[in-house]
């Protein structure tokens, strides 16, 4: 045969090889993994489980077949051979003894871990039983119903693992037609006496091979199956995953996370926006709020907003004023963008609120540091300037400066280096904390040491001090310098926003176990607005005119109490004078 016959027969062989290979062989061990693997066992073992006793219960009705045949002869057995119509009940009771002991081994270990074992036993026990004992009785038996129902009820119970259903039958197969061919035996058949023939074959060819094809589709599709199902519980698995940690940063994020709808209702929320706007449950932000433009305290900022998510589809930084629950206002930053469908059609709003209120006042705070510093400090500057340009203007070389003069120039000087030590004191205070030298101290000595050291300030005040302080009090254990400083910034602070002639008065008394300290005075009083805000850092009365103070004097009067562990506070309103307070600990 030549080169280029061999090539040509070769192609269509080669194809159906590979077609062969590729449909029928068994999975590979990538595809077959062993969680597979130990599912198919376990179907099998299952199946097999129900196989067994429906092959039982099909063995007994043949049995009680036969055993009533014995006494009552039926008529359609009558033309079996006489071999068969004596021996059909042994047999029958061979194979249900098989089947017993098949279920038998089913409990044990061995058929739990090797089902594929006792499958091959229990079926070739049944079809196997009757085919040996035909060979020894001399003669072949073509059992073709019970080849039709054995296979056929193992393809249907036991759909899985196809080479186990192909070995099964061709072993009987090969022995029928291999055994009996070779021992020369004939079936007792008169009729047909040849063990085979060609209608014969091909019954049973597509009979076993439709069960086959059906147990091969079914096992592969299970396998797909499987496989998609492991996929799918893999993709669950780490959307849940996934989902915690979007969840974990949503829960736990500092920011405020919202969505709202286009009519203006939050759609969810985080506890951070909940926080933000003074409620403990996101529930209560989705149910209260039906109306976000009521949220602001400007109610033309919500129309803002959706303006530029119309125009820009999203904002950025954009500030405004809201109420808290508790009526309080706070200023927040929105960070959002506008999500839409496919269509392009609005669906909602998304983004981010941030509580930006102790940035603003920190802002105020630096706007208003920043006019006291041009302010209060440049005007001793221009004072000054102004002086020595004056004298430089003059023609001679050597200026003569009267003690007046001087002495401007050193009192400007001195509210300069005041104003800068107490930047640098608050300063430090903000940074380090108020660093005290605690000792035991009396506080009358204190408060003596206070008014001795301002006594020119009140009397070209005109003021009047009365000090109530009792030498019994309890001592207490605090820094004597910066008591000192909090009795003198108070006293120099009525006299800075009073007229002269102001009477002060000092006391202090035990209330438990803190002193609690006074300075009083009958001057103008401040409004509730501006006490609630007196203790703030560069915060300045209106009262005061032409200040060179930064507004540094009560703050630090605040942080001292502060540091000692006590409060401090005012009682005070409009033309009825004002009353500072502060208590110390005793111990």
């Amino acid at each position: 045969m030549g080169k280029v016959a061999r090539m040509l027969m070769a192609t269509p062989f080669t194809t159906v090889q590979s077609w062969c290979r590729k449909t029928f062989s068994a999975p590979i061990t990538d595809e077959v993994t062993t969680l597979y693997r130990a599912w198919r066992n376990r179907f099998l073992w299952q199946r097999l489980r129900l196989w067994l006793w429906l092959a039982l219960i099909c063995l007994l009705s043949f049995t009680l077949r036969d055993i009533y045949g014995l006494f009552f002869p039926f008529a359609e057995l009558q033309q079996l051979p006489e071999e068969l119509r004596t021996q059909r009940l042994v047999i029958n009771v061979a194979m249900l003894a098989s089947i017993i002991i098949c279920l038998a081994l089913h409990k044990t270990k061995l058929g739990r871990h090797r089902p594929d074992l006792l499958f091959l036993g229990s079926s070739w026990s049944i079809s196997l039983a009757s085919q040996l004992f035909a060979t020894i009785r001399g003669f072949a038996l073509p059992d073709t119903i019970g080849w039709s129902l054995l296979f056929l009820s193992q393809a249907v119970l036991m759909p899985v693992c196809w080479i186990l259903h192909l070995l099964t039958q061709v072993s009987v197969l090969i022995y029928y037609f291999g055994v009996n061919t070779a021992l020369g035996l004939k079936t007792p058949i008169p009729e047909h006496p040849e063990i085979y023939n060609v209608t014969f074959i091909l019954y049973i060819f597509w009979f076993c091979t439709i069960c086959d094809i059906g147990v091969y589709l079914y096992d592969r599709l299970q396998r797909s199956e499987f496989f998609a199902r492991q996929e799918l519980e893999s993709a669950y698995q780490k959307l849940k995953v996934a989902e915690a940690k979007y969840r974990s940063i949503f829960e736990n994020a500092v920011e405020g996370i919202f969505q709202s709808s286009p009519d203006g209702r939050y759609i969810t929320a985080n506890p951070a926006l909940a926080r933000i706007y003074g409620y403990s449950l996101v529930d209560e932000v989705t149910a209260n709020f039906t109306d976000i433009e009521q949220l602001y305290v400007d109610p033309n900022r919500r129309a803002e907003f959706v303006r530029l998510m119309e125009k820009y589809g999203s904002v950025s930084e954009f500030e405004s004023q809201i109420y808290r629950q508790d009526g309080s206002i706070v200023w927040i930053s929105e960070k959002a963008y506008a999500v839409r469908d496919e269509q392009g059609k609005l669906l909602y709003y998304e983004g981010l609120i941030e509580d930006i209120t102790q940035r603003k006042q920190t802002e105020e705070e630096l706007r208003v540091f920043f006019h006291a510093v041009s302010h209060d400090l440049r005007n001793p500057v221009l004072g000054t300037l102004m002086v020595l340009k004056n004298l430089l203007a003059r023609s001679e070389e050597n200026i003569a400066i009267s003690r007046s003069i001087l002495e401007r120039m050193i009192q400007s000087s001195d509210r300069q280096l005041n104003l800068i030590n107490s930047l640098m004191e608050t300063h430090i205070s903000e940074v380090q904390g108020v660093v005290l030298q605690r000792q035991t101290v009396q506080l009358l000595a204190v408060v003596e040491a206070a008014i001795v050291d301002l006594e020119p300030l009140l009397e070209q005040n005109q003021a009047k001090l009365t000090n109530l302080v009792s030498a019994d009090l309890p001592l207490v254990n605090a820094d004597p310098t910066q008591l000192w400083r909090v009795f003198s910034n108070l006293i120099v602070n009525a006299l800075k926003h009073n007229p002269p002639g102001l009477l002060l008065t000092i006391n202090a008394t035990r209330e438990g176990e803190m002193i609690y300290c006074t300075v009083s005075d009958n001057g103008v009083g401040i409004s509730q607005q501006q006490s609630d805000r007196l203790f703030d850092l560069y915060f300045r009365g209106a009262s005061i005119r032409n200040s060179v103070s930064l507004g540094l004097g009560l703050y630090l009067c605040k942080q001292i109490i502060h540091a000692h562990g006590g409060e401090i506070g005012i009682n005070s309103a409009l033309n009825a004078g004002a009353t500072f307070w502060f208590t110390l600990p005793i111990s």
